[in-house]
């Protein structure tokens, strides 16, 4: 018995480093390189347009409860975020690029969200907001750590531990509406 407690222990403590070696290896796969600075700031106006433009849309045609308050959440934290880019982008004396490329494709979502009302609309709405605030925590977090413009960085710092906090509600929307 005692040897087959022995034995059971070595095996499980020899899966360890292969588990964590999974893991490391599964979290760096989705690593995201920062943006240029004008990238960055093109995609940052773009996720808040996107936030308050759906979120006003969530508003118009939904009626739970748990996404209302998610989307009246993420207009007011939008409009907030939107505005100090705006100073941000001026302090540090970097021009617009939009990135038409960059994902969620809001203008796409965005569209097909207008085409939906009801449970249908807040099922969309709620995966929408997983994959938007997804990327929100992938390009927050690599500029805030590997962003070339200090003003820049600064903001994406401040919004990082936002859009984790975003990507959980959204996560909790998706699950238990």
């Amino acid at each position: 018995m005692l040897i087959a407690r022995r034995v059971a222990l070595k095996f499980a403590l020899a899966a360890i480093p292969a588990a964590y070696a999974s893991t490391a290896f599964v979290s760096s796969a989705h690593a995201v390189d920062a943006l240029p600075d004008a990238r960055f700031v093109g995609w940052a106006q773009a996720h808040n347009d996107f936030e308050i433009a759906s979120g006003q849309l969530a508003l118009s045609r939904s009626g739970n409860e748990i996404v209302r308050g998610y989307a009246t959440r993420m207009i007011a934290e939008h409009t907030e975020a939107a505005q100090i880019l705006v100073k941000s982008r001026a302090e540090a004396g970097v021009s617009y690029a939009p990135d038409p490329a960059s994902p969620p494709h809001t203008h796409a979502i965005l569209q097909r969200l207008s085409g939906l009302q009801g449970p249908e609309f807040d099922t969309a709405y709620a995966n929408a907001q997983v994959g938007a605030q997804t990327d929100a925590v992938n390009q927050y977090g690599a500029y805030s750590q590997n962003g070339d413009n200090g003003t820049l960085r600064r903001y994406a710092q401040a919004m990082f531990p936002k859009a984790k906090e975003q990507l959980e509600y959204a996560k909790r929307m998706a699950g238990g509406r």
